[in-house]
């Protein structure tokens, strides 16, 4: 069966403004197919995406009001993206001659600053998530020793990597520690929000009635445990879209990696635009994109719970396609905004 959609044949290779590729690493997209000022231009292109929902966020954390940590996660996630699109605009990399040998092919490659900032700059982003994580309702010590202790990781990370310039280690070290921050943050937000886990059944209500202890109204404690309930379905529903984006990002990727002449042929037979649609890397972009932005928008709703600051702020997020904003509620904890609140969870 032939491709009947119409569509346009791949350019040839053309002369790239950046050449030549000295990258370690170098993605199945070809290189400068379509304009000699992008390597590869889907790479380069979708890291937008990065770069939009970091500028948004950052501004929302100044409309809001929500703790600094964030805005700098945020600022982070947005050098993610920029370093991403610049390195793979260009795919450079280092050369350096080592003096003891006399001879060129004892160059060696040097991993390029803009390739330190997309990679490196997702560990950092990831430990200031785990700083917020962690350190929460923490004495001022415990907070100081978190935060040497996760710069003293970042630095260890960013030196051994220079060192040992593999890709797999760095990939190993950001799962290990993404998996560490989103575990911590699941058992924070059901210790904090489960009824059953923060002692808010009407058992834990009478006993603390017995021992002379502050007890809400009955009303009031059932108030509070219909809302925290809708409140850990839609985060949880929430957590369960964003690791499906990053999981299902990676399975896309890899599928790149290891089918890649095959994708390569399959471009080529469909043509352009419809070609752009298979490139893997350029998805992974996309998806880890929307992951990492559901995960700090979590963060920050979660932070507010904490606070016991519900009715304050509330989730505005009308369907799951749409970007999700935390935002302060009109009003305060006024009827209208718990309302508002319900109806935007």
């Amino acid at each position: 069966m032939t491709w009947s959609l119409p569509f346009f044949p791949y350019p040839p290779a053309k002369d790239g403004y950046w050449e030549p590729v000295t990258s370690t690493l170098n993605w199945c997209e070809e290189d400068y197919y379509a304009t000699p000022y992008a390597a590869e231009i889907v790479n380069t292109l979708t890291n937008l995406l990065f770069m939009w929902l970091g500028v948004q966020g950052i501004l929302s954390c100044r409309r809001n009001g929500h703790d600094q940590i964030f805005t700098v996660a945020l600022l982070g996630y947005l050098v993610v993206g920029t370093g991403s699109f610049l390195f793979h605009s260009t795919l450079k990399c280092k050369l350096s001659f080592h003096p003891s040998e006399n001879r060129m092919s004892q160059l060696e490659r040097e991993t390029d600053p803009m390739q330190l900032v997309d990679e490196l700059s997702m560990i950092y982003t990831t430990c200031l998530m785990t700083y917020a994580s962690f350190s929460y309702s923490r004495t001022v010590t415990t907070r100081v020793i978190l935060a040497v202790s996760l710069t003293g990781l970042a630095v260890f990370i960013t030196l051994y990597y220079h060192y040992l310039q593999d890709p797999v280690f760095h990939q190993n070290a950001y799962a290990l520690l993404t998996t560490v921050v989103v575990f911590r943050s699941m058992y924070t937000m059901e210790k904090t929000l489960r009824p059953k886990w923060r002692h808010s059944t009407e058992a834990d209500r009478l006993a603390r009635q017995k021992k002379g202890l502050p007890v809400p109204t009955k009303e009031r404690q059932h108030y509070e445990n219909v809302r925290d309930e809708k409140t850990l379905k839609t985060m949880w529903f929430m957590v369960i879209y964003g690791l499906s984006m990053f999981l299902g990002g990676f399975f896309i990727w890899n599928l790149d990696n290891v089918f890649c002449g095959q994708m390569r042929r399959m471009r080529r037979a469909v043509g352009l635009p419809w070609g752009i649609f298979l490139e893997g890397h350029g998805w992974w972009h996309i998806m880890t994109g929307i992951g990492a932005y559901l995960y700090i928008t979590w963060g920050i709703w979660l932070r507010h719970c904490l606070n016991n600051k519900q009715e304050d702020y509330h989730l505005r997020w009308a369907h799951f396609w749409r970007i999700p904003e935390v935002i302060r509620t009109s009003g305060g904890p006024s009827e209208n905004g718990v309302a508002r609140a319900k109806k935007s969870t």
